[in-house]
């Protein structure tokens, strides 16, 4: 099947190569000249594992190509909107001009019969105003949000847990050609459905709704227990322990259940920020109010984390050298966007400490958004006379493959926040380490 991916940044980029990678013929559009140029000679603009092979292997097949002209999305079958929908810059909505913009982009190439799905994570209600526009070139719209994570991206494209396709429909049956449209969809995923992906097809509503809920279900059970960890801070539980215990209980389960410095990145925080929003617009403000409260929440442990770093070095950080140990806001990506780590890095460096940032992926990126900053690639050189040691973003390298005894080597002073409670504190202490968890004695 021929398609075509309007928007070829993180999400658009990595659908468009894994779509290829399944057998389809499938053109990436963007009018960034720079990124299409990137894409078209195999090369990925950002970090994500199995990205650049999925690419090569795609552009040597010919059945994947990018251009900046969308008239070459004339003849797809099915046309992706994947672009972004970045938190407004004056308020917490959604900002949807990226998704208007790709519409009105798209309809002049648009023929009857032919299928816009929707990708991009949008308000509620995006869909239903958008629909009528592409109906009017005889195509129809769908909405099929995607589930990614940073870092398994690929994997959760050609594997996914689930795939949702909401469709036009009244009385909540779907319309005829959303019915049709929805059997499309079908043989685009089919070799991801033989792996047993349940297909659940749905209204716009429900499927605008599918991701934001799920965003905020995750960021919620992540601030709840870092509110367990302000708790056990105070009362001298130790809260890894008692995310263990009650994640033995199969109604909450372990996963996301890890206290440290919180969430960051471009979906969690926005997601919740815009639901949120939403919800205030349609009179519902009350029934996610609580997500303010998991947002604050969120951002009160990058405090803490500051606060352990001066409590560490004696009540001041002023003219204290300050490794921070990642930068990018999860490991397996170069994605800084709302990065806990470089909130740390830059609250340190405000209070004048002297701060050296490395990350394996992520100093490019990251030296765009903090430039104040120093930013080390050598992990050892970057810790070589820290009188204390951050450690924010949970790289293997830093978690697994750094000891207390090298580091010992390597420092001056004898100070470790383990930002992440990744790391061992009886094996840090016994090598003469002050070490400071999240929310652990």
């Amino acid at each position: 099947m021929k398609l075509s991916v309007i928007g070829c940044g993180y999400l658009g980029a990595v659908h468009a190569a894994a779509m290829a990678s399944l057998g389809h013929e499938v053109v990436g559009i963007d009018i960034d000249a720079d990124r299409i140029a990137m894409l078209a000679a195999g090369r990925a603009p950002f970090f994500e594992p199995g990205l650049p092979e999925l690419l090569s292997e795609g552009l040597a097949s010919g059945r994947l190509a990018f251009s900046t002209d969308v008239r070459d999305a004339r003849g797809a079958a099915v046309h992706f909107l994947a672009v972004g929908t970045p938190q407004q810059a004056d308020g917490h909505a959604a900002d949807l001009s990226h998704v208007d913009s790709a519409i009105d982009m798209l309809l002049p190439v648009l023929s009857a019969g032919d299928v816009v799905a929707g990708k991009s994570t949008v308000p509620v209600g995006t869909a239903e105003r958008l629909a009528p526009i592409v109906a009017s070139t005889g195509a129809s719209l769908v909405w099929n949000p995607e589930f990614l994570r940073e870092g398994w991206a690929v994997k959760d494209t050609i594997s996914p847990d689930r795939i949702v396709v909401g469709v036009a429909g009244s009385d909540g049956a779907p319309a005829a050609d959303g019915t049709r449209a929805a059997d499309i969809l079908r043989d685009v995923y089919a070799a991801s459905l033989a792996g047993g992906a349940p297909y659940i097809v749905t209204d716009f509503a429900t499927s605008e709704l599918v991701k934001v809920a799920a965003n905020a279900f995750l960021a919620t059970k992540i601030s709840f227990i870092n509110a367990m960890a302000e708790i056990a801070e105070v009362t001298g539980a130790d809260v890894t322990t008692l995310a263990d215990a009650i994640g033995h209980d199969v109604r909450i389960g372990r996963r996301f259940l890890g206290a440290g410095i919180g969430f960051g990145g471009g979906c969690l925080p926005k997601d919740i920020r815009a639901f949120a929003a939403r919800a205030e617009e349609l009179g519902r403000g009350e029934s996610v109010g609580f997500l303010r409260e998991v947002d604050e929440i969120n951002m009160r442990r990058r405090d803490r984390a500051v606060y352990l770093v001066k409590a560490g070095l004696g009540g001041s950080v002023y003219g204290k050298r300050v490794t921070v140990l990642g930068a990018a806001f999860k490991p397996h990506s170069d994605d800084v966007r709302d990065s806990p780590a470089l909130d740390v890095a830059a609250q340190l460096h405000g209070l004048g400490a002297i701060v050296t940032v490395t990350d394996p992926a992520a100093i490019d990126n990251a030296r765009r958004v903090s430039p104040q900053l120093t930013y080390v690639a050598d992990r050892d050189e970057a810790l070589r006379g820290a009188d204390a040691v951050v450690l924010v973003t949970e790289w293997d390298e830093y978690r697994r493959g750094l000891s207390p005894e090298h580091l010992a080597t390597l420092t001056e002073g004898r100070v470790i926040i383990d930002g992440r409670n990744g790391l061992d504190p009886a094996a840090w202490r016994a090598a003469g380490f002050e070490y400071h968890g999240m929310g652990r004695p």
